[in-house]
């Protein structure tokens, strides 16, 4: 089992191809995957031979190979990728179709260059204007559409063989503070959380997504001591229990100081894993905290702080995540030249429409 403790993982890595320090971790950790960013891209071509290198790491556990690919101000993919506008646009226009349209169009460019998994789309209802991290990335001000379209989006990613990720549960919508930089306080009674910001994820858990992200943030009416991601009242027992989720549970980055000033790497991964997470995001520590995270989930599976059984279950969740992903339709062999093609970029600007 310590053999593979690194399934548990989705690690950033800076460069163009894999470095040596991830290729080391890959063999001694068996890691779930990797997550690019702006500094892992190039163009077309250098994602798909980067993704084959990526691929051939992984043995018989397949990796997650994922990006954050919203639109608007959360794209890693530029020109010649299509460049989509922000989710907003699509609950201004209301238009289901227009959301499947968005969401066909960016599974057939994500699977040319051989990513399987995109964080996306953010489920937060856009309550409070003054939000320095949702804003514009969500759908809509109002629960009912985000629900509606975001199931929309999540049911035509997969369809394209795209793993699809809503985020951030159980809602980041309603906070004044970015959780990249402290720790952000929703204040709001149960029945609140129920009717504005737990709809969309009910949604999307009836939609069958296949990953939901929890968020940094405290929510004391549910855990007055810890945020969502750390928390076993709030992943375990609210969407593992509650809401009945049987799909995969990842944290947001742990290197973020929402949690990352409360405790040290190697705690806040064993923590989160311990709350319920299926796998930790790594996505801006060094190799060195990296494997020190790992290190630490190994210590906490040998003293029996981590129950095996727990593993396990997180094991069993990717496996049928990615095993759903097998019946997605057969890859394009034009997929390639789709990429910015005419026809997506007319649906960009249909969504540009309504800025």
């Amino acid at each position: 089992m310590r053999r593979h403790v690194g399934r548990l993982a989705i690690v950033g890595f800076t460069g163009e191809n894999a470095p040596v320090e991830l290729r080391d971790m890959a063999r001694r950790f068996d890691l779930g995957g990797v997550i690019y960013f702006a500094r892992n891209i190039v163009e077309p071509r250098q994602v798909r031979e980067l993704s084959r290198e990526i691929a051939a790491m992984a043995g018989a556990w397949p990796f997650w190979t994922s990006v954050d690919q919203e639109g608007g101000r959360v794209a890693r993919l530029r020109r010649p990728f299509t460049e989509w506008p922000p989710m907003r646009t699509l609950g201004r226009s209301g238009d289901a179709a227009l959301a499947r349209a968005f969401a066909a169009a960016l599974a057939a460019e994500l699977r040319a260059v051989g990513i399987n998994l995109d964080y996306a789309p953010v489920l937060d209802v856009d309550t409070n204007p003054k939000n320095p991290v949702i804003g514009d990335r969500a759908l809509s001000d109002s629960a009912g559409e985000v629900a509606r379209l975001g199931r929309a989006i999540i049911e035509t990613l997969q369809a394209g063989g795209i793993a699809a990720c809503g985020k951030h549960f159980p809602g980041h919508g309603d906070t004044s503070v970015d959780s990249h930089h402290d720790l952000p306080v929703v204040e709001h009674s149960p029945d609140r959380l129920e009717a504005v910001e737990l709809l969309p994820f009910r949604e999307a858990v009836a939609a069958g997504v296949a990953c939901i992200m929890t968020a940094h943030v405290l929510l004391p009416a549910l855990d007055e001591a810890q945020p969502a991601s750390l928390s076993h009242a709030v992943i375990a027992g609210l969407l593992k229990g509650t809401l009945g989720f049987p799909g995969v549970v990842m944290s947001d980055d742990l290197g973020m100081k929402a949690v990352a000033a409360r405790m040290p790497l190697p705690e806040t991964t064993v923590a989160a894993l311990e709350a319920g997470c299926d796998i930790v995001l790594l996505c801006n520590s060094t190799p060195d905290e990296q494997v020190e995270a790992l290190e630490a989930v190994i210590a906490a599976l040998e003293s029996g702080r981590l129950p095996v059984s727990r593993i396990e279950d997180a094991w069993a969740r990717q496996e049928r995540a990615k095993a759903a992903l097998r019946h997605a339709s057969p890859i394009d062999p034009n997929a390639m030249a789709r990429i910015g093609c005419d026809a997506h970029q007319a649906v960009a600007r249909a969504m540009a429409a309504w800025l």
